[in-house]
């Protein structure tokens, strides 16, 4: 198992340091720029993007190399099926998300990519069929099954409420990251963590599945190979499609892991919370909620005195004490390490609140 272990991450991390390098010169050729001109970017020059380009090729070919050149992927949970699924959806936020660097597209042009690559990953038939019940038990979504038909003896069907919490799972986790990615770092390091900690959890005794701890592997050498250029100061951003691509792997990950959806809030819980905060502060006040602005979390770090290095791994640090918590927490104390993350985070922007608006008031002394 080491051998894998050491062969799947090498393969991945490797090839996306050179498409890496490859797309910033495509990215640069054709002038495909961020450019410093909204509120919410702090970066003071144009940086390339196309960066999830990068990071998606170097997954989905180490991946498929593993899939047809071994027998280390296919098995347990992970059907060949579920992998050709993943590719397509992981393809169509690339398509989109490139379009969307390179255009600009508005929001409910932009959310279509999502929807339709959440859907593709349901109808290969990943899904979350039950969750644990933190009092006892599971909660199945597997009432009302109807199938459409059956192809090489595998039956395809639609399985309402399994498949309607799935897309809301997966969109959820698309958006998080997307609306997290705005510090150099942060998306491609958080997502290169929670998929090493997911990697943890598959080769628990329980779960015991080392097919899936090989996918997550792959995806943590992908964006930690794409890390080395993006970290301050960035010389790639990710752009669109990177960030959704995060957030659907994290999401599928959760999924094919044995329904691992609490073990992932936990580790994604900053960011989570993050987002509802926002949401609900620009529905508050009646802004657009498609519409970034500068009041995440790590913003307001940087407004309290943080540097982009330091705010960066300070939330590395905090979704890294989480996810591993979650290693050794059964579903109860996942619960209420929910409860200890959601106070936690509650003072912390309560502080850092406080901290910026005692320094505002000094600066105009």
């Amino acid at each position: 198992m080491i051998n894998q272990i050491i062969i799947a991450f090498a393969i991945s991390f490797l090839l996306s340091i050179i498409l890496t390098l490859a797309v910033r010169q495509i990215a640069i050729r054709f002038k495909i720029f961020d450019l410093p001109n909204a509120e919410r970017k702090i970066h003071q020059t144009p940086i390339p993007l196309l960066g999830g380009i990068a990071v998606f090729l170097s997954f989905a070919l180490a991946l498929l190399l593993l899939t047809y050149g071994t027998n280390w992927i296919i098995g347990g949970f992970i059907l060949p099926k579920h992998i050709w699924g993943i590719i397509s959806a992981g393809l169509v936020l690339i398509i989109g998300g490139a379009l969307d660097d390179i255009y600009n597209l508005k929001p409910k042009f932009q959310i279509i990519f999502p929807v339709i690559a959440a859907l593709i990953i349901i109808s290969f038939g990943i899904g979350i069929s039950h969750v644990r019940n933190p009092f006892g038990g599971i909660i199945s979504f597997l009432n009302w099954q109807f199938i459409l038909f059956w192809f090489q003896g595998i039956p395809y069907k639609i399985t309402l409420f399994a498949d309607l919490f799935t897309l809301i799972w997966l969109m959820g986790m698309m958006h998080t990251t997307k609306l997290l990615d705005g510090l150099d770092g942060l998306v491609s390091g958080i997502t290169a963590i929670a998929s090493l900690i997911i990697f943890a959890v598959s080769l628990n005794k329980i779960v015991a599945q080392p097919n899936t701890a090989l996918m997550a592997l792959i995806l943590a050498g992908a964006f930690a190979g794409f890390l080395i250029f993006n970290w301050h100061p960035a010389k790639i951003f990710l752009g669109e499609s990177g960030s959704l691509f995060a957030g659907l792997m994290i999401g599928v990950l959760a999924i094919i892991s044995g329904s691992k959806v609490a073990t992932t809030l936990l580790i994604m819980g900053i960011p989570i919370l993050d987002v509802l905060w926002i949401i609900i502060r620009r529905i508050f006040k009646r802004k657009k909620v498609s519409i970034g602005d500068s009041k995440h979390l790590h913003f307001r770090l940087l407004d309290v005195g943080f540097s982009q290095r330091q705010a960066v791994l300070f939330l590395y640090s905090l979704t890294a004490l989480f996810g591993l918590a979650a290693l050794f927490l059964q579903t109860f104390g996942k619960l209420i390490a929910m409860i200890v993350l959601s106070i936690v985070m509650i003072i912390l922007a309560v502080y850092l609140v406080i901290i910026y608006q005692y320094k505002k008031i000094n600066f105009k002394k």
